[in-house]
């Protein structure tokens, strides 16, 4: 007894001071840009931070519509719901995996009738003799087994389904900070439709007073009547694209019921021509907002467990040690089976080691590697993507930016024009296509203006979302 207590305190410290083959994890080196093109001299590199807050960064628009139907993304939508079910299977395989730490503990009860052998004189033994006697045999049994850990096999499965784990909840907040930019913008887009359509109708409504004007005119003499045709062909022309806007706004419409988890066909959102507010980002943003996306995180996370694969693969050129005991009773009545004379009991380490495999586990092991310079590459892409995202939008904010100065200029050119030929054609010295001429203009100016507002309040919120969440959000 005292040798086999030795036996497993040796075994159990070795289980305690074993190395963990494999390579240990090293975040891999990525060189971005020192600073941003559109923010040169602001931005600073730092280290990641997707765990720090997001924020509910659509508020920043001000839209009491929008800030409710973001908040049903969470809720109702069902890629988050499959994400969400996802993060859960990979927290069970985490538990899995860490559950080899421990033994495993089996309990039986077996009650069996059989014959025995008997033997001749002659020293020969004669299975199933029919004189042998008919006896039954009751065990209970309970037996332990706990595979010691000396490569660290189970501590780099446990890594592994950690960082998988890890990046599995990364997905899910990158999935939902995806659907909620999803949303925000087609809002966006609706309610620049909307503000389109109103813009439309008012338009309609002059133009109806213009071609009054020009059919009182054209009665009294003054005017032809082509003047009439003209004025009446712009009126109808405008209606057309007035009513074509309901197609592309149904579209709209249909989407963001998608979005919330709704039938398109139970969802309506009532027209309204006020437009969200702009925000302005501030000067010198910190890099470490380009840090907290998740989708960054996930893929450093990746890494992280194809590298604890390399060690799990690299674990399986060892032998196994798995300690094992069993005690129990054994009695062929059930009355006297739980008594001391009748007890059984076993203990031993078992050694099992593959001697020749064919080559497996070497392939396994450098397709583990393969992995690994996979996932490495693949998270350099995502970080250069993620800085071409916000490259993007800067720009794009800063240039449309600069646009709406000048188009505001035109507008009110525009404006100014159609005064000042209507007032012509009043009087006589300029004909009805020279108005018709500028009114044109000055619709397709106003149009254009709203196109540029609602690019713009898109590309903010997709800055937004390339910088993880609100700007606002600084707790580190």
């Amino acid at each position: 007894m005292i040798k086999t207590n030795n036996i497993i305190c040796v075994l159990v410290f070795l289980s305690l001071t074993g190395c963990a083959v494999g390579p240990d994890y090293k975040k891999p080196d990525v060189i971005p840009p020192t600073t941003f093109k559109e923010e040169a001299n602001h931005w600073k590199l730092a280290e990641p931070r997707d765990h720090t807050p997001r924020g509910k960064w659509w508020e920043v628009y001000g839209d009491i519509q929008l800030n409710a139907l973001v908040q049903q993304v969470a809720i109702s939508n069902q890629n988050i719901h499959s994400a969400e079910a996802q993060y859960r299977q990979a927290l069970a395989l985490l538990g899995a995996a860490r559950a080899r730490y421990f033994p495993t503990v089996t309990g039986n009860f077996a009650h069996t009738r059989g014959q025995g052998t008997s033997s001749t004189n002659s020293g020969v033994t004669i299975p199933g003799n029919p004189t042998a006697a008919i006896t039954d045999t009751n065990r209970l049994l309970m037996s332990a087994s706990w595979e010691v850990d000396l490569w660290g096999r189970i501590g780099r499965t446990v890594e592994l389904n950690q960082a998988s784990a890890e990046a599995s909840a990364a997905d899910l907040q990158s999935a939902l900070l995806s659907v909620q930019s999803t949303l925000v913008q087609t809002y966006f887009q609706l309610r620049i439709n909307d503000a389109q359509r109103k813009l439309l109708e008012q338009t309609t409504i002059a133009y109806k007073r213009s071609l009054q004007i020009t059919q009182n005119r054209y009665e009294a003499g003054i005017a032809g009547r082509s003047d009439v045709v003209q004025a009446d062909t712009q009126l109808k022309s405008t209606q057309a694209q007035a009513i074509d806007l309901g197609v592309q706004r149904a579209q709209f419409e249909h989407a963001i019921a998608v979005l919330i988890g709704k039938a398109p066909s139970n969802f309506f959102l009532k027209p309204s021509s006020i437009l969200p507010n702009l925000p302005e980002f501030p000067a010198g943003l910190p890099s470490e907002l380009l840090e907290r996306r998740p989708d960054i995180a996930a893929a450093e996370r990746r890494i992280q467990a194809a590298n604890a694969q390399i060690g799990v693969t690299q674990a399986a050129f060892f032998p196994s040690l798995i300690l094992g005991a069993s005690t129990g009773y054994q009695s062929s009545l059930l009355s006297n089976l739980i008594s001391l004379p009748r007890r059984v009991w076993s203990l031993g380490p078992t050694i099992a080691a593959t001697v020749f495999d064919g080559g497996l586990r070497s392939s396994q092991k450098e397709q583990a590697i393969a992995l690994f310079d996979k996932s490495v590459a693949d998270y350099r892409q995502i970080v250069l993507a993620g800085f071409q995202e916000v490259e993007d939008n800067l720009s794009t904010l800063r240039i449309l930016s600069e646009e709406a100065k000048v188009q505001l200029e035109a507008r009110q050119s525009a404006q100014e024009s159609v005064t000042l030929f209507n007032n012509q054609y009043i009087a006589g010295t300029v004909s009805y296509l020279n108005v018709v001429t500028a009114q044109a203009t000055a619709l397709d100016a106003d149009i254009r203006s709203l196109n540029i507002i609602g690019r713009s309040l898109v590309a903010n919120a997709a800055l937004l979302k390339a910088l993880g969440g609100d700007w606002r959000e600084r707790s580190i």
